[in-house]
């Protein structure tokens, strides 16, 4: 089943089962706009027959932009406990076994890189998708993995200027990234939305120009981000449980990535919550002593992150969320 639709009286939704039981597209059907990131480049429509990405390029060749899932680990493909986990995890890239009913799709798959097996049931609900996960251990030993959410925010929400808003983070940016276009100065702190650059304070609220930069937000009052396109044609929310997704990788690549396959126009935002900060790898991960999800004998595990997508009529706040949906705000 290479894709899937799924759709209501508010939102349609494409989901591809066969690589990575990926959201591709999310469209708000009123505005006819999308909420979701797309790749300018030509995307590979099957499984990577390893099920593991050797590098960030070769994942790459199954990355169509929106929303995949990243298990069990995120970031650089590394060695952990004598197994080799590709690039983002074989969540992202492996195939899933799909059912639908009505406005529900039922994804499942049993892991071949670490013992246990998902269950990821996407549904809509008026202007809401949310995804509800519950991962069971199956080993008889503990495993220590990542769990995240990769959401690429792109198409429609960013054609103009935008605004970001979240729920009052604490905001870290990353060390070991840092190219030409990134105007933050790696390793620093702030509250956000500021944080401080390589040319005074940083304003993550409002990106401009050509931007590449990864920054952690964590120490969440309230576990919510937006973005909100400024002449209010379309906004769309990300809010998760945070006692399972402490923290969430911001990723900015706005034309600002020269090297193939970017080439310098493509436009994405992710949020992604996590259990990890480290978006570099769970041997990296491991390394710096940040938190990781402790897999143990017969434990399971849930998790939901729930997106909306609407017309908004001014800054969103913690009262758009998912959980107090309404149609006319």
């Amino acid at each position: 089943m290479s894709s899937v639709i799924i759709e209501n009286d508010l939102l349609r939704a494409v989901v591809s089962p066969l690589v990575g039981g990926t959201i591709r597209q999310v469209t708000h059907k009123e505005s006819g706009l999308s909420v979701l990131g797309r790749v300018p480049w030509k995307t590979v429509d099957r499984p990577l027959a390893s099920l593991a990405a050797i590098d960030e390029p070769e994942w790459l060749t199954r990355y169509t932009g929106g929303w995949p899932l990243l298990f069990p680990n995120g970031g650089d493909a590394c060695i952990v406990d004598g197994v080799f986990h590709g690039f983002h995890g074989e969540a992202s890239i492996a195939p899933w076994d799909a059912t639908c009913e009505g406005a529900t799709l039922r994804l499942v798959r049993r892991f071949v890189t670490v013992p246990a097996e998902m269950e990821r049931r996407i549904s809509l609900d008026g202007d809401v998708l949310a995804v509800h996960e519950r991962l069971r251990m199956l080993g008889d030993r503990p495993v220590d993995v990542m769990w995240g959410h990769h959401p690429t925010f792109g198409s429609d929400l960013l054609d103009g200027d935008i605004e970001i808003t979240a729920g009052s983070p604490r905001v870290t940016v990353e060390e070991r990234y840092d190219p030409d276009t990134n105007p933050l100065l790696t390793g620093a702190t702030g509250a956000w939305p500021h944080v401080m650059g390589k040319s005074g304070m940083a304003d993550l609220a409002h990106p401009a120009g050509k931007v590449a930069s990864l920054v952690y937000l964590h120490d969440f009052v309230s576990h919510w981000v937006a973005i909100r396109r400024m002449d209010n044609a379309i906004a769309a929310t990300l809010s998760w449980d945070g006692a399972r997704f402490p923290c969430a990788w911001l990723w900015h690549e706005l034309e600002g990535n020269q090297t193939e396959p970017w080439n310098g126009c493509t436009r994405l935002i992710g949020i992604e919550p996590n259990t990890t900060r480290s978006a570099m790898g769970l041997a990296d991960a491991r390394q710096r002593g940040s938190g990781l999800l402790r897999m143990e004998p017969g434990q399971s595990y849930d998790a939901e992150v729930r997106l909306r997508a609407f017309k908004p009529s001014d800054s969103i706040t913690e009262r758009h969320l998912a959980d107090r949906t309404s149609r006319h705000v």
